[in-house]
């Protein structure tokens, strides 16, 4: 049997290209070799890509590569003329230029199967007022916003903000992920510099009720129908006052994982079924891991959804699924299956049009 050939994409212009690398050398490690070829392409934070011989944080050691336009078959061709076309390419790369739509278009344009969300679904995921907006339109339960694009900055109002949100809130940039520009804000004095760190990374910035509950995520793999994970939940250390960055990927002793969540029955089917609800009306596609809070009085609202969440060893989504019985060589076979399948099923679509039109 011919193995298929997997381009796992990796780095990346992002403040989350750290974990890309640690997310995309798991991968590497875990994907069924009897099955796969692996290709390994990683994005300097500059934004030129190499052709490297495993996932490595020195991604300019690497062969540089061009992407090659051929109709019949597009690939990536070394400066030594190598060419490399993959059968499917895994972007395993998180944050901006990578989690937003971009590096999906790109995909989509060269017509190479990918795994994960399309460019649609990225980028209303990415972008938390977006996703909110349409979150909110559909009755999936989310903390009351405020927010305010950069070009407004002078009349952002701590007053206006603290009146509807109450204190503490929360300040975040629109489209960042893993707790990059986030700040809860206690006091007025805390105001200025959140407004200014969130600001630092994006142009619009979300004030947001903090919700004093639980960390919970679930898993949602698949497409018709997908299927939700028993929940996990992340019991923060009480030294942290959310869940920052350092606590997800540098203190391990910042959250203690429980998967399953210790819920009973009738929460865990509501959080499963409102994370495939956040799941479809976003438009996501094959995988992503929804984030959630539930508060002592069992109320549910959802954070956010992440469309390519963390592969690292501490990460949450594979581990739910292992709890479901699915190994992580076995998920990744999944997740290039679901891919192939969708690109094959797309192939129906018609992109001619026979007309009178004269040209």
């Amino acid at each position: 049997m011919t193995k298929l050939k997997v381009a796992i994409l990796y780095g990346g212009k992002s403040v989350e290209h750290g974990v890309s690398v640690n997310s995309a050398r798991n991968i590497a490690t875990f994907i069924d070799k009897t099955l796969y070829d692996v290709l390994t392409i990683g994005i300097t934070t500059k934004g030129s890509w190499f052709l490297t011989s495993e996932v490595s944080k020195d991604i300019d050691s690497g062969k540089s590569v061009n992407l090659m336009l051929d109709h019949e078959k597009p690939g990536f061709q070394t400066a030594d003329g190598e060419m490399h076309s993959p059968d499917v390419i895994f972007p395993v790369l998180h944050g901006t230029d990578g989690e937003d739509g971009s590096i999906q278009g790109l995909i989509k344009a060269i017509n190479v199967p990918m795994i994960g969300t399309g460019v649609l679904g990225s980028a209303v995921s990415m972008n938390k007022l977006v996703a909110k907006q349409l979150m909110r339109q559909a009755n999936i339960p989310i903390a009351d916003f405020l927010y305010s694009f950069y070009s407004e900055k002078e009349n952002i109002n701590f007053k206006k903000i603290k009146e509807r949100l109450g204190l503490p809130f929360m300040v975040k940039s629109t489209s960042l992920g893993s707790s990059v520009g986030i700040t809860k804000v206690n006091k007025e004095e805390d105001f200025n510099a959140a407004v200014n760190e969130a600001l630092r990374y994006d142009d619009c910035v979300l004030f947001e009720k903090f919700i004093q509950g639980r960390e919970i995520e679930c898993a949602v793999l698949g497409n018709q129908p997908p299927e939700a994970s028993n929940p996990g939940e992340l019991v923060l250390n009480p030294n942290y006052e959310f869940y920052t960055f350092d606590a997800k990927y540098v203190d391990p002793d910042a959250v203690k994982i429980e998967i399953p969540a210790r819920i009973d029955n009738p929460t865990r089917e509501k959080i499963r079924s409102l994370s495939v609800k956040c799941f479809q009306v976003l438009h996501c596609q094959d995988f992503a891991r929804v984030d959630l809070f539930l508060t002592s009085g069992g109320d549910i609202y959802i954070n956010e959804i992440n469309t390519i969440p963390g592969f690292t060893n501490s990460s949450m989504y594979p581990m739910m699924w292992k709890e479901k019985g699915i190994s992580f060589s076995n998920l990744i076979s999944k997740l290039i299956e679901l891919a192939m399948k969708r690109f094959e099923q797309a192939k129906r679509l018609s992109t001619d049009y026979q007309s009178s039109l004269k040209y």
